[in-house]
């Protein structure tokens, strides 16, 4: 014991002597504890080197949320092989825009669409939101409807609106095809593939597998097959069928993600840490391509290093 009482001591005694020499008051005699340290130590700091840490702090901290919540449009691009293409076919996928504006009547997200330049556009859900009005999803409309060809699914908000068939309506007096279990040959850049759609599951389970069978009993398996699909968790069970690729959103990039450490904190009939949430997964040979969306302003948890965006693919000749 008294070992130990020495050695309190000598520790006591030298950091006493240290605070001393740098112009401290002689704390002798007295017990040191970290608490009482910090405590003078703050007391004799110059006062403007308080304030420097201090707006040094805010202006950190500032940065670094501007940072994790910068909600300026990005493009995401991706390359896909396949022999059954010829020549390359550009595609913009959006996704989950939820009637959010991106300047005046669209004028920043049509201007970056027109930039890509796609050969065609494909829309996988979620364009429109489940509370009226839906400007933001009819000025997207107006700007691009007479420009491309364009292909719509709804989404899961699309039918809680109430308002799935009007919303429809919207799309197709826009002459954009409005895909609900079917497929379609369609020729782009000179060369036929199929598009196909399957709408929403909250239509009713028992109706989206019979638009499912539908969609796939109609496919030419010689084209290149695209699904238009709002809901990636279900990519086990569209697997199953002969699609090439699946275009999906709802995930919303997870919300909040983590740089190089985690693709997504929360995701809709995910749960935590969901596996789905942006970019090509593969399954059973099958490839699956998950946007991150485009909303901005409508789920109540803000995203976080998770900018919204527009996602281009480029199905290209598989070399040989």
């Amino acid at each position: 014991m008294r070992f130990f009482v020495r050695q309190g001591e000598k520790f006591a005694h030298l950091s006493n002597t240290f605070f001393c020499e740098y112009g401290f008051k002689k704390l002798c005699g007295t017990v040191l504890t970290v608490p009482r340290v910090f405590r003078v130590f703050m007391k004799k700091i110059n006062v403007k080197k308080k304030r420097v840490f201090i707006i040094a702090g805010i202006v950190l901290v500032a940065v670094f949320l501007c940072i994790a919540a910068d909600l300026r449009l990005t493009v995401t691009s991706y390359t896909v092989e396949t022999n059954k293409v010829k020549g390359l076919i550009k595609i913009a996928l959006i996704s989950d825009l939820h009637s959010c504006f991106y300047g005046k009547n669209q004028k920043d997200l049509i201007s970056e669409i027109n930039e890509q330049n796609p050969d065609i556009i494909l829309m996988s859900g979620d364009i429109a939101h489940d509370k009226p009005p839906h400007n933001g999803a009819v000025k997207l409309l107006d700007g691009i409807s007479g420009r491309y060809k364009c292909f719509y699914v709804i989404g899961n908000h699309e039918v809680w609106s109430g308002e799935a068939d009007l919303i429809k309506e919207l799309f197709q007096e826009r002459n954009i095809t409005v895909l609900e279990g079917e497929s379609k040959v369609v020729e782009v850049s000179g060369q036929f593939i199929n598009i196909c759609g399957v709408e929403d599951p909250e239509i009713g389970e028992t109706e989206f597998e019979i638009q499912l069978e539908s969609a796939f009993d109609s496919i030419n398996t010689d084209l290149y097959t695209v699904l238009l699909f709002h809901r990636p968790e279900r990519f086990e069970q569209i697997a199953e069928y002969e699609f090439d690729i699946t275009l999906s959103g709802h995930a919303h990039g997870g919300q909040w993600r983590l740089p190089y450490i985690s693709d997504g904190f929360y995701s809709p009939n995910q749960g935590f840490f969901p596996k789905y949430t942006g970019g090509i997964y593969c399954f059973n040979g099958k490839k699956m391509l998950v946007s991150r969306g485009l909303s901005r302003m409508r789920p109540p948890v803000p995203r976080l290093f998770n900018p919204p965006e527009l996602v281009i693919i480029n199905i290209v000749p598989a070399d040989d």
